[in-house]
């Protein structure tokens, strides 16, 4: 059997990260940093990436080589022949290993998603690279300027939240990044090919929380910038035609209020999970939620009560923008139940790449050549094993 946990270790370990993560600790008492900048927020959350990468190593690490071979070379990579596709990821594939090796090299932690999960990857046709990661989960239940802008009660709320997916891993890879990669990501996660997606994987299933039958209509996508202001997103508008003035793809709906929590990597949330499991009660819930704890957040809130620390205080300030992508020209209305059907806008990944490539990549890749200096072994994390 396995020795409890001390509540003394425990809670040493978890002061020690956050002095890690830049809070201060007086008496016991833990301070926040304040509000951050960009570069605040990267240096607060490269202790919680680099755990992320090591806890990552057992599995990944012997697969890194043959991963590192989805990644183009930027001296060797034409861009006037890349052609986008979107490519569903299934558990236990090739494209689920590199998705999960692929997002450890974000500057700022990613979550798995939680609920219903949907992962794409953007490749290139012509050439079998990875070009980007789509990863979308469960829109949260309450995010104040998205309600807003849907204009819907809490009640509608509760059962028209299933048309809404959230963006929590979107963006490119090096070389594409170099040429505007994440605007094309961008693109193509409100085209017609990801609604289809997401309709053939849940329309019909049976919500876990209502018990009602899913509809497949995804209505609209969600996301906040992870760093503050979004260059990506900002004036994002796709013109079917040069004449006509298009639409933005994602529309700048607020900011969230202002905060976000501390980061603990996997391994010390594996040891607050032992402690909560051991010393903490798991809220009330249906039995068809499951015997665990709700979430990630009930376990580290519940057993940082229990270790006597306010988690109020591991807050700290940054304004992070939170953009819609409307799927339909009624989404809104669609969600507040003021409209029965849903009219989708139906452009396809190849018309939405058309747009990118002469919207943005050919005009970057003639005066910005920084991509091609792009050598895939770069990105390798862990160093080759000697032979």
């Amino acid at each position: 059997m396995r020795p409890a946990l001390s509540k003394r270790a425990v809670r040493a370990a978890v002061l020690a990260s956050l002095r890690d993560q830049g809070f201060e600790i007086h008496n016991g008492r833990v301070i926040s940093p304040g509000t951050l900048d960009k570069s605040g927020i990267r240096a607060l959350n490269e202790v919680a990436v680099s755990r992320s990468v090591e806890m990552a190593r057992r599995n990944l690490v012997r697969h890194e080589g043959r991963l590192i071979g989805y990644l183009a070379d930027g001296s060797i990579l034409d861009p006037e022949r890349i052609e986008p596709r979107l490519i569903q990821v299934h558990p236990e594939s090739e494209e689920e290993l590199l998705f999960r090796w692929a997002r450890l090299h974000w500057s700022v932690p990613t979550a798995a998603g939680y609920g219903r999960r949907l992962r794409l990857l953007v490749t290139d046709a012509h050439n079998e690279k990875l070009i980007g990661l789509i990863g979308l989960g469960d829109g949260v239940f309450s995010l104040p300027a998205r309600d807003e802008w849907v204009g819907w009660d809490r009640e509608r709320r509760r059962t028209a939240l299933r048309g809404i997916m959230h963006a929590h891993v979107l963006g490119a890879v090096p070389p594409y990044s170099h040429l505007l990669g994440g605007k094309l990501v961008a693109l193509l996660t409100a085209s017609l090919d990801t609604r289809e997606v997401f309709a053939a994987r849940y329309a019909g299933r049976e919500t876990v929380v209502s018990g009602d039958r899913q509809d497949g209509q995804l209505a609209l996508i969600t996301t906040t910038g992870a760093l503050g202001r979004s260059s990506v997103y900002n004036r994002l508008r796709y013109r079917r035609t040069p004449e006509e003035a298009g639409r933005l793809v994602f529309q700048r709906v607020g900011l969230t209020q202002g905060t976000a929590q501390a980061q603990f990597g996997d391994d010390l949330y594996a040891m607050l999970k032992a402690y909560a499991i051991e010393n903490c009660t798991i809220s009330m819930k249906p039995i068809s939620w499951g015997r665990g704890f709700r979430s990630r957040r009930e376990v580290i809130d519940k057993a940082l009560a229990h270790l006597g620390l306010d988690t109020k205080a591991l807050a700290y300030g940054v304004d992070r923008e939170v953009w819609c992508a409307p799927l339909g020209t009624n989404a809104a209305a669609f969600l507040r139940g003021d409209a029965n059907k849903l009219e989708p806008y139906e452009d396809r990944v190849e018309e939405l790449a058309a747009f990118w490539r002469d919207r943005w990549l050919l005009g970057r890749a003639t005066n910005d050549h920084r991509y091609r200096s792009f050598a895939p072994e770069s990105w390798r994390l862990w160093q080759r094993s000697p032979n």
